[in-house]
């Protein structure tokens, strides 16, 4: 399988990916905690299908030390009882921001008000760029059908 456009040979798209990259630099800098970080990533990309995204975070969470059975459970994260609270917030915020069309009105408050009560304003600024970051990337990979499966933890830096 090929993908539809090399994102990686496109002087455009290279720019941009650069800038994407750069984004996530300053998240990864965060006081968000890592292991959130890469649990939202992985439950928005498993939304939007985004093969690329579910290799890449997957391993890299695993790589960090995340457990396979946590890993295996983010689909089913609200019957599944190895996250915190915290976590399951994060989630459930992950969830609504990657489907806003499913719902008129955007993200209902009591998911934005529970969030806000695990998290400082920083590590909630960094939860929503960290969502709307991986919806970028998800978009980018699922419209040219880049393939997964090859990823190695660390691979873009």
């Amino acid at each position: 399988m090929e993908a539809r456009l090399n994102l990686f040979g496109s002087q455009t798209a290279a720019k941009f990916g650069k800038h994407l990259v750069s984004a996530g630099k300053v998240l990864a800098d965060s006081t968000l905690p890592f292991a959130t970080q890469e649990l939202v990533k992985l439950r928005a990309s498993q939304i939007n299908g985004c093969a690329g995204c579910i290799d890449m975070h997957t391993k890299d969470a695993a790589h960090a030390g995340e457990t396979a059975v946590r890993l295996n459970l983010v689909a089913a994260w609200r019957e599944a009882t190895v996250f915190t609270d915290a976590e399951r917030a994060a989630l459930e915020l992950a969830e609504q921001g990657t489907r806003l069309a499913d719902a008129a009105g955007g993200v209902p408050e009591e998911v934005w008000a529970n969030a806000a009560k695990h998290y400082d304003e920083d590590q909630l600024a960094a939860l929503v760029c960290t969502i709307a970051l991986i919806n970028s990337f998800n978009r980018l990979n699922v419209i040219v059908q880049q393939p997964a499966g090859d990823y190695q933890p660390g691979q873009f830096g």
